[in-house]
């Protein structure tokens, strides 16, 4: 067993683990001695690929058994791996702490490094602390433009963030469709090696089609999205504008109305002994015409005008009117 832990990097207390689990084998026995065969060692190799790819020991142990009861394992075996294997064609890459600062124009951000390796965007390499290993060269392509446009750093994993989570959540729906519709059949029972093979032939069919959806839909929402946003913001502009029109209008024709009448001027005190009203739509006629905050100050200057003209009619002299005879 020592042996059998040394050649394939598990414990002896591991090995044990999965012999009272019935994942391995039982060893041969020669005398006083167990003896562990190649086949004990590709068993361990198997569940640890099995491991690696996120399956509990308990769903190990049905996939094992179906290939010890003739069932085979190639098929599953390459379902799994073409459902765990990569879904892009980016290939990794890798990037020193001083390039990363060239990237973001000189930003030596620590916080936001620490945010970027929390969400996978770098990867720590554990020989070489000054250097990261880059899962997606075109996700951090995009963060470096982010920034030179002029989103802060913390904005943007902030950003990715929330984002991650809605496209999970929009990857979990697209899986739970499939599976209700496609895989379903698959999947309520132990799959034979043809139905494995016919189902990670049918995945490698439909990977595709769940980043093409998110495009096609991304491009039409991201359109739509902008057009009335940048349509609302114009409005807002315009509204602004015809708002200030508007004011510089009324604006002067109070200040007509205040040189023209000063005893109408809204800074002048106006003793009446009662209040009057006016009919509708004569109000609303002034309001359109000088504005609601002005509608006082317009009525006042009428009226002083109004009567500052019977003033100069009655002071006019009349043909013949004061004349003597001579």
């Amino acid at each position: 067993m020592e042996a059998l832990a040394h050649h394939s990097g598990a414990t002896v207390r591991t090995i044990r683990a999965y012999q009272d689990r019935g994942l391995l084998p039982k060893p041969e026995r020669r005398g006083r001695a167990n003896v562990y065969r190649d086949t004990h060692l590709e068993r361990l190799h198997q569940i640890a690929g099995l491991l690696d790819r996120g399956y509990t020991l308990a769903s190990i142990k049905e996939l094992l058994d179906a290939w010890d009861t003739g069932r085979g394992l190639g098929g599953v075996l390459g379902l799994v791996a073409e459902v765990t294997g990569p879904w892009s064609d980016e290939e990794a890459g890798r990037i020193t702490r001083a390039e990363l600062g060239e990237r973001f124009g000189g930003a030596q951000d620590d916080d936001a490094v620490e945010e970027a390796v929390k969400l996978g965007v770098l990867v720590r390499v554990p020989d070489a602390p000054e250097e990261f290993l880059v899962p997606s060269p075109q996700e951090l392509a995009v963060a470096a433009e982010l920034h030179a446009a002029g989103v802060p750093l913390l904005a943007i994993t902030g950003h990715l963030r929330e984002l991650r989570t809605k496209v999970e959540h929009i990857a979990g729906r697209f899986l739970d469709f499939t599976t209700e519709y496609v895989f379903r059949q698959y999947l309520d029972h132990p799959p034979t090696e043809e139905e494995a093979a016919e189902a990670a032939s049918l995945v490698r069919r439909l990977r595709p089609l769940a980043q093409q959806a998110i495009d096609v839909e991304l491009a039409r929402a991201m359109r739509t999205m902008a057009t009335r946003h940048l349509r609302r913001h114009l409005d807002a502009e315009a509204a602004d504008a015809e708002a200030a029109e508007a004011a510089d209008a009324t604006g002067a024709v109070a200040v007509a109305a205040e040189e023209a009448f000063p005893a109408a001027a809204p800074d002048r005190s106006l003793s009446l002994p009662g209040s009057v009203r006016l009919p509708d739509r004569t109000f609303r006629a002034v309001e359109a015409l000088v504005g609601p905050e002005n509608v006082a100050a317009f009525v006042a200057a009428a009226a002083e005008r109004e009567v500052q003209a019977r003033a100069m009619d009655a002071l006019v002299i009349e043909p013949g009117a004061g004349q003597t005879a001579e």
